[in-house]
């Protein structure tokens, strides 16, 4: 292991590299950092934290099992640990777009623990006669059971910190809406037309409900995601692994992530197929298209101030224009529409990749982790940003969705029981020629008596859910 002191030499099957001394991870991250200059994204944090957790649990599981020395495993599991909490971050260098499987992000892991390891244990870097990347860090593993491994932990560990306490925030202040505006009426709108009263309050609340479904669908999808392939090793046999081994990975990895982990009942199956991640990526975009609903209804709704509906204002961030003054744009919800694109987007790419494998390995796992566990996080953020910077601060325009509600033409739908179809719609068709309200012509007409037709055209009884 020579070398100028500002370099170090080290050793790969292919060859020698010399290797800034300053760093800790090895030749075979530099290889990859030489051959993938694609995009400038580096892993993801929640992903870099999976598999630190994986190697973890491995060297504890390993020593356990007298697999590899206890001193050794100690100095894996210290350095795992001071990553975990900081240490080291910059060092995850492999771009995102990278070798098929993940190898080259999984040996990026490897040398950097196990430089850092050589370091706690008086050793210089790249010592890998006393800490191994791959005998040591990687006794018993492959890239092939790590990553799919890694990518269910990194996705259970954005949920858990991210997407669910964001979906609990935002149903709770959309219920809070509800309860709010529950009394205004406004004008209900079909087809981007005029249609019978309901109340502002119900909009909320219905918003309130399918959260709440969504949540309860990626929790359910989530399960999926408990089966691990760990202890398979290259193709699934668990080709140099200890029997107990994967047992007490399993159990110590739900340790660690405080969910029900178990080995999968048939670990090749568990290592080829991508289907849990289909399944919680197709409830991410299934969410992502209702909050495109959504927050188009808030802009719709917002809209204004003076030649749109105006029926609620939406709290105003920053100034919303470059050249009009006093413009301020509805850039939460907009934001919101656009990250949800992308995660539909992500979606496709998944759903492509996860079907591409072959044989004994699906070579697309890194598209799928990072497109995965991305997803989660930002859906997790903007859900976050769009409770707190517009959901919380809305107030509503009583007068003008009052104002709509009465003049609507689609009053006339509960004059149907009383007038009959036929004569409900020349009334409105009379309504929009003459200008005259539903009131004044049917009375003029004979067809209901005053008193008749104001119980007819209450709009607090029209508005009201029907209790069945």
């Amino acid at each position: 292991m020579s070398g100028s002191s500002n370099y170090r030499v080290e050793k790969d099957s292919m060859g020698e590299k010399l290797i800034p001394s300053d760093v800790y991870y090895g030749i075979q991250t530099l290889r990859a950092t030489e051959n993938f200059p694609i995009s400038g994204l580096k892993p993801l944090p929640t992903y870099i934290d999976a598999c630190l957790l994986i190697k973890k649990a491995t060297a504890i599981a390993n020593s356990q099992l007298n697999c590899i020395p206890q001193d050794i495993a100690d100095a894996i599991v210290q350095a795992a640990n001071e990553i975990l909490q900081g240490q080291l971050r910059d060092q995850f260098v492999v771009d995102v777009y990278q070798a098929g499987a993940g190898t080259s992000h999984h040996m990026n892991v490897n040398e950097v623990l196990a430089n850092r390891a050589l370091e706690i244990l008086g050793e210089e870097k790249g010592n890998y006669q006393r800490v191994s990347p791959n005998d040591n860090v990687n006794y018993g593993q492959s890239t092939n059971d790590v990553i799919p491994t890694a990518i269910r932990v990194g996705a259970l560990l954005a949920l858990e910190h991210n997407l669910y306490p964001a979906l609990d925030n935002a149903i709770a202040i959309v219920k809070q809406k509800a309860n709010q505006f529950q009394d205004i009426v406004r004008s209900g709108r079909t087809h981007m037309q005029d249609a019978v009263p309901i109340r502002l309050g119900e909009n909320f609340r219905a918003w309130e409900q399918i959260l709440t479904d969504h949540k309860i669908r990626i929790s359910n999808a989530e399960k999926d995601l408990y089966s691990l392939g760990l202890g398979g090793s290259a193709v699934g046999t668990g080709l140099n692994t200890h029997p107990q081994y994967r047992h007490r990975v399993a159990e110590l990895l739900g340790e660690f992530t405080g969910k029900p982990l178990a080995p999968a009942k048939h670990l090749m199956a568990a290592m080829q197929s991508m289907s849990p991640f289909v399944a919680v990526s197709s409830c991410l975009r299934n969410l992502a298209q209702d909050l495109v609903k959504i927050s188009h209804d808030l802009r719709l709704m917002d809209s204004g101030p003076k030649t749109g509906l105006k029926e609620i204002q939406l709290p105003p961030v920053q100034p919303g224009s470059s050249i009009m003054p006093g413009k301020y744009n509805p850039v939460m919800a907009e934001m919101t529409s656009q990250v949800c694109f992308q995660v539909i987007g992500y979606d496709t790419a998944i759903l492509f990749a996860a079907q591409a494998g072959q044989l004994e390995l699906n070579v697309m796992m890194p598209l799928i982790a990072y497109n995965l566990i991305h997803s989660i996080e930002i859906l997790g953020n903007t859900i976050s940003a769009l409770t707190t910077k517009c959901l919380a601060g809305i107030t509503a325009r009583g007068d003008r969705c009052q104002s709509y509600a009465e003049g609507s033409l689609a009053l006339v739908t509960a004059l149907n029981t009383h007038i009959g179809y036929l004569n409900a719609a020349n009334v409105a068709k009379e309504s929009l020629e003459t200008g005259k309200s539903i009131r004044e012509i049917v009375l003029s007409q004979g067809l209901m008596d005053e008193n008749q037709l104001a119980k007819v055209l209450d709009l607090d009884k029209m508005s009201k859910i029907i209790d069945g």
